[in-house]
């Protein structure tokens, strides 16, 4: 990477700011690769990641603020922490609990641009790690049924459409709240199952782009349009591509 640096213009022209967009590509180009189970791909692509964490180092010990020896003396620094059990004479303790008491708030630290579904489930372990959290799945799976209930009383309450103006907008602004409400309380009910949300919707994400293009299939084969076919037409193909898959 050094080498790079010195006899390779583009290279040389990289700054962490301009790596910025490719750190995040090539860490879902990883993801991409684990949920493929594709081993060779998957080395490629952790080295490709890697090259980001070696490229960013040396851009750093360029201007004098560390080295990558830093980096991976600030990491083994880290993990040693975090297991005092395993290098010293501490006690295990879950790592939330060991941030808790160095941070000021829950929300310290957390990156601005997380996705918000990701954010939600950090959000609620980090609560968890100060001792805000249910014993078990019961206590989040009677307030998914709680904010449920407040969704369709909310959506009872909606003016008639096509409607538009102040009384819609602010109508339309406490649904949001409540649907909003709703999907914590669901990536909370995952967490206290074991679950983590992300995870849940990709398997979600998948099982349907695998069914519809079931259906596609289906009406390319019998001649029918799925653009035109309407909806109790296509529910019948999908109900056959679920039952095909049983």
């Amino acid at each position: 990477m050094k080498d790079l640096r010195k006899r390779c213009e583009w290279d040389a022209a990289q700054t962490h700011e301009s790596l910025r967009p490719y750190l995040i590509e090539e860490a879902h180009e990883v993801d991409d690769a684990i949920r493929s189970g594709d081993d060779p791909l998957l080395r490629e692509e952790l080295g490709d990641l890697l090259l980001q964490v070696l490229f960013h180092s040396v851009v750093a010990e360029e201007r004098g603020a560390f080295t990558f020896d830093d980096v991976a003396e600030t990491f083994i620094t880290k993990m040693k922490g975090r297991h005092p059990h395993l290098y010293g004479d501490g006690v295990r303790e879950p790592w939330e609990q060991q941030k808790a008491k160095r941070r000021g708030s829950i929300v310290d630290g957390l990156p601005v641009g997380l996705p918000s579904l990701h954010k939600a489930f950090r959000l609620q372990d980090r609560a968890a790690g100060v001792g805000f959290d249910w014993p078990d799945v019961g206590g989040p799976l009677a307030k998914v049924e709680e904010e449920l209930g407040e969704v369709r009383d909310e959506l009872a309450r909606m003016p008639a459409r096509p409607a538009h103006g102040p009384l819609y907008d602010h109508a339309h602004g406490r649904l949001e709240g409540e649907l909003g409400d709703l999907l914590f309380a669901v990536v909370n009910l995952c967490r206290k199952a074991g679950v983590h949300p992300a995870l849940a919707l990709d398997r979600a994400n998948d099982k349907f782009v695998r069914r519809f293009r079931g259906i596609e299939e289906k009406a390319k084969a019998r001649g029918v349009d799925v653009g035109t076919a309407g909806l109790e037409a296509l529910d019948l193909l999908w109900d056959e591509v679920k039952g095909d898959e049983r």
